[in-house]
């Protein structure tokens, strides 16, 4: 409800500076934003908030798109609402170790003890790292994070973000790795969770696999080279294609020779079709190859013909899985060529010339080689090859065979794909069309989703592997903690009837050493917040949450993973609405990141143009479309809450008033407000904040443009004869302001608190979202009519470039019929605010105009 009036005081230099440290104390002091239980659910907001990577750095996009969502926050709640607005860290996983090693010069190495006394170096070097203990490692990671965590909260407090800061949560906390490993433990009873070894996309700098959603393709130089593959049988083969006894194939990637498990054509390709079923050989290595048809191979790209490696890129796995080929692999997880050479090369000084060296450098004695042996026709010919990279990599992804978890996501199951495209329809989607993103993706699945990581900072696998006598573990029984012991960690504790001294020891067991991929955690979001089976009745009130705001780029991340998880613990989806931002783009439509230098630091906007200024222009981005970022722009939004404060200070200070709005002008004027109430309502129901800000912006610069002008002598009592239209003018004054600064109050918190705090009790944010109800329903068109007449009175005075304090003598309006009927019952405001001091003729015409005869301009003081 709104709050009951106060005293006003309206100070006698009003400013913005300063506004975002007194109101974010108060708020705190007052917990302003405490979710506080309701008795059911339909009472309850709940909102699904992005925990942001705290070892990255916050750039202007993040403040535009979490603004995004404070502003459907504070909207809700002034709807009366109890919005449940937690926030967290994703503190776990890849970017938090890298800046740890770079921060503090070390690199970690599970192999070390523990170190009780350690302490960082004294001058860090990235260059040659120090390597430490995992545990000591983890310390660090926990030590540099809270650091982190300090900086982007203070942001998000300045920003005026209306979470309730005791809802806080990280996703490497205790309760986070409880809730963590307990789903994947009930993931792994229903068999959505495996183990299994398999080809695996592998990043060769972090040493670690990757997963399809984390991939990114791009350019990448590369040449085709000819190689030749000899024919062991000739006979009844076309003598011009192969008239040198040789198949030639073209290929990027020459080192993968020694890997190469066959040749592959398309069946319907009459060139090879001679060959299929007889054998090649392969250059330099000499290892006899089958030659073998597959519908994937292209006819028209190269030579049609294509040898299969294991493992080259992901249509290599495609033929290897369906055509069930040997596996040959050569790349270790370093990225070299393995030092020791494989059992199906003879060749053994030909190998050694590859052996332990990257795939650059093989590459090219490969080509050596190969010209050697007359093998290879002519020279490379460059080109530029699309080649999948990890979205925080720089090296091409190689493909290993690896034992790996994963959760089953419909990529190899039909069934599960329809169900999990079915829930993509059961969420509304704000824009709709984003959901096209969410269901192309799911389509294009062709694997489970690979959860494990060989890193060190994240949530460990609760599970453990028991040895047998020769010390080789069981994979194919995991033991697994049981819930009521969680969390875990499998490195330091052990599994259900073992002892310590058993670890690593024949007839012990050893402990599972990968941690999840931080997605595994962040899928869980919802769980983590909402108190599932921490907290029954929070996670009554609170799921499935209302909103799920993300940018679209993380639509095949975390949004789907999330869907994943609900569908498989809940049967449902995790939440009823998606909203999706855009990104924040510079003027040239560039996404913002540090590598291209075109990253805006919020900091440095918010202290020049103040938060209110930042959160209006982040309004203005539309959901889901990128936003091109100028920072002259944000003058706009500082001048916007300069004139709430002035507007403002101008309407309280007319006075009180006991009476009602009456004159027609003031009821036009609120019935105009009224209209613009049910717009606001309408587009932040559809969660169109934008649409909502303009409606509401346009009537406000009305209102100082025009309605304050008009109604200023009459609200002065300049007419001490009219005292009823006085008390009507400030009257409608007030309402209108009240009205105003609760539309503005979700986009500029900070100058709305310190207007309401002028005359009003309680926070402006527990007040109650305007209703048409307070509001006179009636014709609004006398606001258009008034809003002409003022142009065409200024316009004569601008043409005449004298000072709008000129007097006209005399003056003749045009207008409409009905216009003229209705503007004939505002003269008095009329010649006030235009200074008409002598005869006024009402004409009827076309459309509104104004003649006059302009007296002398006032004497310059």
């Amino acid at each position: 409800m709104t709050a009951e009036p106060q005293t006003t005081r309206v100070p006698d230099k009003p400013a913005l500076e300063g506004l975002e440290e007194k109101w974010a104390a108060v708020w705190a002091e007052q917990g302003t934003y405490a979710f506080v239980r309701p008795q059911s659910r339909e009472q309850v907001f709940s909102i699904d908030t992005p925990p942001p990577t705290v070892s990255g750095s916050l750039h202007v996009g993040h403040v535009f798109s979490y603004t995004h969502t404070d502003l459907v926050a504070r909207y809700q709640r002034m709807r009366g609402k109890e919005v449940y607005y937690p926030i967290g860290w994703d503190d776990n996983g890849l970017p938090t170790e890298r800046r740890v090693q770079n921060y503090y010069g070390v690199r970690c190495d599970p192999s070390i003890p523990y170190d009780a006394d350690f302490t960082p170096p004294a001058k860090p070097d990235p260059k040659k790292q120090q390597p430490i203990s995992r545990r000591n490692f983890v310390d660090l990671c926990l030590e540099l994070t809270a650091v982190d965590e300090k900086v982007f909260e203070d942001l998000w407090r300045r920003v005026g973000l209306s979470v309730d800061w005791d809802t806080l949560y990280e996703t490497i906390s205790d309760d986070s790795r409880s809730v963590a490993q307990k789903a994947f433990l009930r993931n792994h009873d229903r068999g959505e969770a495996y183990l299994s070894e398999a080809p695996t996309l592998w990043d060769v700098t972090f040493q670690t696999a990757v997963a399809q959603a984390e991939l990114e393709a791009r350019d990448y130089p590369g040449a085709y080279h000819k190689l030749g593959f000899g024919l062991t049988e000739a006979s009844g083969l076309d003598t011009d294609l192969f008239a040198d006894e040789k198949v030639w194939i073209e290929t990027t990637r020459p080192e993968l020779v020694a890997a190469c498990v066959a040749l592959i054509a398309h069946p319907d390709d009459e060139r090879y079709q001679p060959l299929f079923g007889s054998t090649v050989t392969s250059p330099v290595f000499g290892v006899e190859l089958p030659v073998l048809a597959h519908p994937a191979a292209e006819m028209d790209k190269g030579a049609g013909i294509a040898m299969c490696c294991t493992f080259g890129d992901l249509t290599d796995v495609t033929w290897w899985r369906e055509l069930r080929l040997p596996t040959r692999t050569i790349i270790g997880r370093d990225g070299r060529i393995l030092r020791e050479r494989p059992e199906w090369i003879s060749d053994e000084q030909a190998y050694a010339q590859i052996a332990g060296k990257t795939t650059f450098s093989a590459r090219e004695t490969m080509v050596e080689l190969l010209r050697a042996s007359g093998e290879m026709a002519g020279d490379p010919q460059p080109t530029q090859r699309k080649a999948n990279f990890f979205e925080k990599g720089d090296k091409p992804l190689e493909i290993v065979s690896t034992r790996q978890w994963y959760i089953r996501n419909g990529g190899r199951d039909e069934d599960l794909k329809q169900a999990l495209l079915q829930r993509g329809k059961e969420i509304r989607w704000v824009p709709e069309h984003m959901r096209h993103r969410y269901d192309n993706w799911v389509s294009g699945l062709n694997g489970d989703w690979l959860i494990s990581r060989q890193r060190f900072f994240g949530v460990p696998f609760p599970v453990w592997y028991a040895l047998d006598e020769a010390g080789e573990p069981d994979y194919d029984n995991p033991i697994t903690a049981a819930e009521e012991t969680l969390p875990v960690d499998p490195s330091s504790d052990c599994p259900p009837g073992y002892t310590e001294e058993q670890r690593g020891k024949p007839g012990g067991f050893i402990g599972d050493p990968d941690v999840m991929d931080t997605w595994a955690t962040s899928s869980l979001s919802p769980e983590l917040v909402t108190g599932w089976t921490r907290d029954e009745e929070l996670f009554a009130l609170t799921f499935p949450m209302d909103m799920a705001p993300q940018a679209h780029d993380i639509i095949r991340t975390w949004l789907f993973s999330r869907v994943v998880r609900a569908h498989f613990e809940f049967g449902t989806v995790p939440w009823h609405t998606a909203t999706i931002s855009g990104f924040v783009v510079d003027p040239d439509r560039k996404k913002m990141s540090k590598s291209k230098g075109n990253v805006v630091v919020p900091d440095e906007i918010l202290k020049k143009y103040g938060s209110d200024a930042v959160r209006w222009r982040a309004a203005m981005a539309r959901p889901g479309l990128d936003s091109p970022f100028d920072e002259s722009q944000m003058k706009v939004g500082r001048r916007l809450a300069m004139k709430v404060l002035n507007a403002s200070k101008f309407v309280l200070g007319m006075g009180e008033s006991d009476g009602e709005p009456t004159a027609a002008v003031d009821l036009a004027q609120l019935a105009r407000l009224r209209e613009v109430v049910e717009q606001a309502t309408d587009a932040f129901e559809r969660f169109d904040y934008t649409s909502a800000l303009e409606a509401t912006e346009t009537f406000f610069w009305s209102f100082c443009d025009d309605y304050l002008e008009l109604v200023k002598e009459r609200a002065y009592g300049a007419d001490e004869t009219d005292p009823e239209g006085t008390a009507s003018a400030r009257a409608t004054l007030r309402r209108a302001l009240g009205v105003q600064l609760r539309l503005l109050a979700p986009f500029l918190p900070f100058v709305t608190e310190e207007v309401w705090s002028w005359w009003k009790s309680g926070s402006i944010h527990r007040a109650a979202w305007p209703s048409v109800d307070e509001l006179p329903a009636g014709d609004a068109a006398l606001v258009d009519d008034l809003a002409a007449a003022l142009i065409e009175i200024r316009g004569t005075k601008s043409n005449a470039k004298v000072s709008m304090k000129t007097p006209i003598l005399s003056a003749t309006l045009t207008a409409p019929a009905a216009a003229l009927t209705r503007l004939r019952e505002t003269e008095a405001d009329l010649r006030a605010v235009g200074r008409i001091t002598g005869p006024l003729e009402w004409v009827e015409g076309e459309q509104v105009g104004v003649t006059a005869e302009l007296g002398e301009p006032p004497a310059k003081r």
